[in-house]
Formats: structure tokens, C-alpha cells, sequence
């Protein structure tokens, strides 16, 4: 994170102790969120590559825009929601601050379980929702209305695997202090 770690987060690397089931979950979605970031650093490139490539072709060689804009848009879509997870991890989501030092270490962590099951309430209908979009799209042969016309389930079905990574993180979360792991 660009600010540091946030006040109510622990310094700990490993929530869960021993080579339990979520000891072994949180790493393997610790590893996953690894990767997913590296390949949405190179999406992020390469919509700006994109993007660059789409102003410098109109407005020099006066070329039309096809793909450019909606390659550029997938490659968002895709970046912001499959490191959806891996800012969760990092509690990088927009939080509220003021009350951590008004209230007392366990109150605290009362109120973040609680924001974790309404939050997790929440992505768990969108994911729902989502993957329901991505099957629609998908049977129905969706195509977006450019000339290009790619179809719609590819930026679905990241939207819908974002939230459902984002899903597993928030339980991680929740699951945690449940079973006497540490609290990030």
C-alpha cells in the first residue's frame, strides 16, 4: 500500500498458524493473488499501450478506432476486479479510520468481523449475480455493439472470478478469528 500499513492491521504475515485447511487456503490464495497481481500490472501496461497507440493513430495517420477502447476497457475490468482479492488481503479498501482509536483493541475487532460479513453478504449477491451474467452472456452468444464485436462473457467471467476471489478473502477474514487465528 502507498500509506503503509493501516492501524488496525497486524504486522503478521501468516494469520493462520500449523498446516490447517485455512492455513493451507490462505496460502494458496495468498499465491494466487501473487500472480493475478503481476498479470494485472502487465493488463495495465498494456491498456495504456492501448490506448496510447488508439490517440497517436487517430489523430496523426487519422486511423479509425475499432478495438482500441474496448480491448482497453476488458483489460480494466479484468485488473480491477481479479486484484480485488489481494487489496482485501491488504485491508487497501476504503475503510473508516475514525473510529480504530476511539475504540478499544477488541471492540475493534468486533467491528472489523462485522464489516467482514456485511461485506462478504454483499460480494458473495454480486458474485452470485455476476456468474449468473457471465452464463447468460455466454449462452446467448452476447457480443458487445462495436464493429469488433468480442464477446461479453470475457469481461463477466473476470468480474464474476474477481468477486468470487474477493468472496474467499472476506471468509478467510471471517473464518479466522473463529478459529483462534490472528486478525489482520
Amino acid at each position: 500500500m502507498i500509506h503503509g500499513p493501516v492501524a488496525d492491521q497486524d504486522e503478521s504475515t501468516s494469520l493462520a498458524a500449523g498446516n490447517t485447511p485455512v492455513a493451507v487456503l490462505e496460502r494458496a490464495l495468498s499465491v494466487c493473488n501473487n500472480i493475478i497481481v503481476v498479470f494485472a500490472a502487465l493488463a495495465l501496461i498494456a491498456a495504456c499501450a492501448i490506448l496510447s497507440y488508439s490517440v497517436l493513430g487517430r489523430a496523426v495517420f487519422h486511423m479509425a478506432n475499432y478495438w482500441q477502447d474496448e480491448a482497453a476497457v476488458f483489460l480494466l475490468v479484468g485488473a480491477t476486479f481479479m486484484t480485488s482479492a489481494y487489496v482485501q488481503s491488504q485491508r487497501g479498501h476504503v475503510s473508516i479510520e475514525a473510529f480504530v482509536g476511539l475504540l478499544s483493541p477488541r471492540a475493534n475487532s468486533i467491528r472489523l468481523w462485522l464489516v467482514d460479513v456485511a461485506s462478504f453478504a454483499f460480494c458473495a449477491f454480486f458474485a452470485w449475480k455476476s456468474w449468473t451474467l457471465a452464463h447468460e452472456a455466454y449462452v446467448d452468444g452476447q457480443v458487445s455493439n462495436s464493429m469488433w464485436s468480442p464477446p461479453l462473457a470475457i469481461p463477466y467471467v473476470l468480474m464474476a472470478l474477481g468477486m468470487t476471489l474477493l468472496c474467499v478473502q472476506i471468509l478467510l477474514q471471517i473464518i479466522l478469528p473463529l478459529t483462534g487465528g490472528a486478525r489482520r
